[in-house]
Formats: structure tokens, C-alpha cells, sequence
């Protein structure tokens, strides 16, 4: 990536002097127009952008590369998971709603055996304790 508005602790002559770069050889670099590849990748970018946009911030990499394959283009998993990390784009899936399966109590629960947990048979009182569920 190339920052050529940003300020530098180091001058190009001090660079290119630790580096073993010739300054012609610096500047000729940073005057070449942007390769091929780059260019690609800032393309893939915008699309990777608008399917994860249209998801409402929903998809991964893996369903952004099954809509990009509908859209008729080809791009590896790899590289849209990288590149989907450089735009910060972080998938988020809402948790289903849960609905509560019982109704709540008007009132106090009865206590329909008196605290008095001894039957004469089996079978007779059937307790159980649900403390432990953690809600």
C-alpha cells in the first residue's frame, strides 16, 4: 500500500540509503500506476461492500462468495475473508426470538402437599426439584 501523504520519521535519502534502493528507483516505483491485481481487489472490495450491505451486515465470507458467484464473479474464500478483514466487515447474526412457554403466575405458587414429603406408598406424592436450571 502506498501512502504518499503521510509524513515520515526518516527522509527517502536515509531509506534508500539502508535499504540499497537508488532514490531514481524509489520515485520511479511511486510514480507507476496501480497494478492490475490492486485493481481487482479495490473492485472486489465494492461488491464485497454492497452484498454485505444488502445482508444487512448478516453474511460471512462464505455466503458473500456464494452471492458473488450468483453475480457471475469468481474470487477464492481466502481472499474475500481477507479482504472482508481489511474493510473491518464483521458479520452479526441476530439471536432468534425466544418465546417464553409458560405464562406467569398471578399470584404466590400453592403449596399443595404442606412441606410434608413422605407418602405410605410409591407413587402416592411425585416432587421434583428444578432449582438448578439456570434461567
Amino acid at each position: 500500500m502506498r501512502l504518499d501523504t503521510v509524513e515520515y520519521a526518516y527522509s527517502v535519502e536515509f531509506m534508500c540509503e539502508r535499504l540499497d534502493v537508488s532514490r531514481s528507483a524509489y520515485y520511479d516505483w511511486r510514480g507507476r500506476p496501480e497494478s492490475a491485481t490492486a485493481g481487482r481487489r479495490e473492485e472486489l472490495k465494492l461488491l464485497i461492500t454492497k452484498a454485505f450491505e444488502e445482508s444487512d451486515s448478516t453474511y460471512g465470507y462464505r455466503r458473500i462468495h456464494a452471492q458473488l458467484h450468483c453475480w457471475g464473479i469468481a474470487a477464492g474464500l481466502e481472499l474475500l475473508r481477507r479482504l472482508m478483514r481489511e474493510l473491518g466487515l464483521e458479520p452479526c447474526q441476530p439471536k432468534p426470538k425466544r418465546l417464553g412457554l409458560t405464562q406467569g403466575t398471578p399470584g404466590p405458587v400453592p403449596d399443595l402437599v404442606g412441606r410434608n414429603f413422605t407418602a405410605d406408598a410409591p407413587g402416592e406424592k411425585l416432587v421434583g426439584d428444578i432449582t438448578y436450571i439456570d434461567r
